[in-house]
């Protein structure tokens, strides 16, 4: 198999393990070790290569252990930090990663929890782990553009050079298409407000900042779709309007039709329907009850204020033989907390109560 297809090999792998990996050291026998080994291309049983539980004393703290390092020519290149799947990834839960990294002569650092790998370099001050990763990997939902970078990383391919000076840019490049992939769907004010400026002159009020809300909505789903449509007239030359027009529809049934087999996939169960219901007795004191939605998915079921994508109040995941409730920070961070039935719910009144805060 060439290398897209043994990721994506991996990628189904995940779907078909998830249920039973309920410790780290699980997670990294199904999940990890065969991303080293297949996907990058490291033998595993070599320790000439990957060093298990690689321990490098660091100041006051003594036998400490990262999972794995990987070698080259007996020197660190890449420090990994696993966690075990379905749990967050946060740079608060990997001190060992910040305090091996300026210790070690590795240049790349990576967070996995099995299923996403987050990576980190020293782009913001030499020899200091980044905060914030440069190359994001979700296995479960692979994205095209991130698989050119993956195989950069790998044993045959790597030059820890190419890779760091490529960094700064996808770090950036990754963000902002973030953020640009949030505003295009639920524009923000400031957002908003910058396009209204450009052709509106008059006093932004309540009601013109609404109507450009609508106006500017609309304005971005057609220049996607006059993006597409230039592009095809280019590569297609002539007048292509029953083409494009034919192309259009056939986009449109496409999304419609994804969007039902998505909504046949997710099964709303009775457990969920409870804790949504103790949620809403727990909400109801800081906000009417009308105002608390919910969202299932085929991963987790959300619940939202307003309705809104942009103000998500927790999440259950449910799915899984290890249940857990996620609690969302001021940054919309999530924290999964581990819970025992849908009466743990109560227990976390007060972060949920707490949630309601960060929009009103």
């Amino acid at each position: 198999m060439d290398f897209i297809e043994r990721l994506q090999a991996l990628s189904k792998k995940v779907s078909q393990v998830s249920d039973n990996l309920a410790t780290e050291e699980a997670t990294k026998n199904a999940l990890v070790m065969p991303f080293l080994h297949s996907v990058l291309g490291y033998d595993v049983f070599d320790p000439n290569e990957v060093v298990p539980e690689f321990t490098a004393d660091t100041g006051t703290k003594k036998g400490e252990k990262v999972d794995y390092a990987l070698m080259k020519e007996g020197v660190v290149q890449i420090l990994i930090e696993c966690k075990k799947y379905g749990d967050p990834l946060s740079t608060k839960h990997a001190n060992q990663l910040f305090r091996y990294f300026s210790v070690t002569n590795a240049r790349i650092a990576i967070l996995t929890n099995g299923s996403q790998y987050q990576f980190y370099t020293d782009l913001d001050a030499p020899n200091k782990m980044d905060e914030k990763p440069f190359l994001t990997l979700d296995l479960e939902e692979l994205d095209e553009h991130v698989v050119p970078e993956i195989k950069k990383l790998t044993k045959s391919s790597f030059d820890v050079e190419s890779v760091v000076d490529a960094a700064g840019e996808l770090k950036y490049l990754n963000q902002i298409k973030k953020v640009l992939t949030e505003q295009f769907q639920e524009p923000e004010e400031d957002f908003v407000k910058f396009f209204t400026s450009k052709v509106y002159e008059g006093v932004q009020t309540a009601k013109v900042k609404n109507q450009f809300l609508e106006i500017t909505t609309k304005a971005l789903k057609q220049f996607l779709n006059d993006s597409i449509n230039a592009r095809l007239k280019s590569a297609m030359g002539g007048d292509v309007k029953e083409s494009i027009s034919t192309f259009e529809d056939a986009i449109e049934q496409s999304i419609d039709d994804k969007d039902i087999e998505e909504k046949s996939k997710v099964q709303t169960t009775e457990e969920e329907l409870e804790g949504f219901n103790i949620i809403r007795a727990i909400l109801r004191q800081k906000v009417e009850v009308q105002r608390i939605h919910s969202r299932d998915t085929q991963s987790y079921f959300g619940v939202l204020l307003d309705d809104n994508n942009r103000k998500p109040l927790c999440r259950l995941w449910f799915n899984t033989k290890q249940k857990y409730i996620g609690i969302f920070d001021d940054q919309r961070n999530e924290t999964r907390h581990p819970i025992e039935s849908v009466d743990d719910i109560f227990n976390f009144s007060e972060q949920l109560q707490s949630t309601i805060s960060l929009y009103e």
